[in-house]
């Protein structure tokens, strides 16, 4: 009788450590295929944010003085897209979000 309990507690015990083995590779798999797709995400905003802040303008980074021209547009436009995000966060901060007391 206690042989046969020990076999199957070794049994249990096994399959806890396969399920925990399979589980971690899988985990390390999601790990890696989220980071993947948080690398696409930010390579696609930069993409985005290039277009739209050299939209309308007619930039050439043929040389070193045009290069230092289009780098200081970006990031001109880049900190006026923060300061943006920046004023509307304060403003929804500042609403009501009660709504309306009746009662």
């Amino acid at each position: 009788m206690v042989m046969g309990f020990n076999i199957i507690l070794v049994g249990i015990l096994i399959g806890v450590v396969v399920i925990g083995i399979l589980f971690s590779v899988k985990l390390k798999k999601v790990k890696h295929e989220l980071f993947a797709i948080f690398l696409i995400a930010v390579l696609l905003i930069g993409v985005f944010s290039f277009v739209m802040a050299f939209k309308g303008k007619n930039i050439s980074i043929k040389n070193v003085n045009d290069l230092g021209k289009a780098v200081k547009i970006y990031f001109s436009w880049f900190g006026n897209a923060a300061n943006n995000v920046k004023m509307i966060t304060a403003q929804v901060v500042k609403m009501n979000w009660q709504g309306n007391k009746t009662a």
